[in-house]
């Protein structure tokens, strides 16, 4: 009869293998789970033992799973994940009872548009939380991943892992922004009205890390373009743009205190304005989190009303 290896197993051992499998690294795989290098080093052994394979070996840049160890990761991960889901929502949930940090992502221009609005929304509902807003970076999909983030915003992201849930929060509209005496002065234009003109770009990690959506607008109409600057930092476009002649293709969210000093113009091609999903991103073992819900239902509020303005 062939070993029964469920019964036989110490089920906290999986959760061990679980953020093994996440982080590939033990040091980091203590610290999330507190407890010692040598703790993870035993439950390893524990589990090599019990399933009589490797699991993970050794690699100069940390831990690389064997071909057993993927196919266990694979299977065991959406149970885990579950499991989770299924405990996190059983409980009864009022933000107010929140204490702790919380941890959000939201791509550069968003963040500097809503950083105050969302802030004081979450303290409204969760006076007791530390709010972390972070600038979205090139971890940040690998990040909520991990669930080291709650939930993300940004653009659509085709690459983004299967295991996180994308929902559509918003919809944003693509406008070009130019200093107030620009010799561009239309309040409608289409892509041709600015050929000639260099091009300020705000890069957005996972989304124009390499072109950027205007420079495939452009392309699309037989357009060639310049970038002359590119910043992670909306507010560095925004200073360049006033001073140039530069054109920043963006979207809505650009504070009110800098529109004082330019002027935006809806891009038309065909008679129809240029739009874009926003997206909300969270782990699949957090979809009946009421937390993660709660901080979805915030936001996805918060953006209606501004894209509605």
């Amino acid at each position: 009869m062939a070993k029964d290896l469920y019964l036989k197993l110490d089920l906290n051992l999986l959760r061990t293998f679980v953020i093994l499998s996440q982080e590939l690294n033990m040091r980091k795989a203590s610290e999330r789970l507190f407890v010692s290098q040598p703790a993870i080093s035993q439950a390893l052994l524990k589990l090599r033992n019990h399933f009589d394979d490797e699991l993970f070996v050794k690699t100069r840049h940390g831990l690389k799973p064997t071909a057993f160890g993927e196919e266990l990761m694979d299977s065991i991960n959406p149970v885990m994940d579950e499991l989770s889901s299924t405990l996190n929502c059983s409980q009864d949930f009022d933000p107010a009872d929140l204490n702790g940090s919380i941890r959000i992502a939201l791509a550069p221009h968003i963040l500097t548009y809503l950083s105050s609005k969302l802030f004081h929304a979450i303290r409204k509902d969760a006076p007791n939380v530390d709010v972390h807003l972070l600038n979205w970076s090139p971890t940040t999909l690998e990040d909520l991943n991990k669930g080291e983030i709650a939930i993300g915003v940004n653009f659509d992201i085709h690459h983004a892992p299967k295991e996180l849930i994308r929902k559509k929060v918003g919809d944003d509209t693509f406008i070009i922004y130019v200093r107030k005496d620009h010799p561009i002065n239309k309040e409608m234009i289409s892509p041709k009205d600015v050929k000639g003109y260099e091009m300020a770009n705000l890069i957005i990690p996972d989304w124009n890390s390499n072109t950027s959506q205007a420079e495939r607008v452009m392309k699309s109409h037989g357009l060639s373009v310049r970038i002359g600057f590119r910043s992670e930092l909306p507010m560095a476009v925004l200073d360049v743009v006033r001073h140039t002649d530069m054109v920043y293709p963006s979207t809505t969210f650009v504070p009110e205190r800098e529109l004082r000093e330019l002027r935006g113009m809806k891009v038309s091609i065909d008679g129809k304005d240029i739009t874009f999903p926003i997206i909300a991103y969270y782990h699949q073992k957090n979809k009946r989190n009421p937390t993660t819900l709660w901080l979805h239902k915030l936001i996805n509020n918060l953006l209606q009303k501004e894209t509605v303005k």
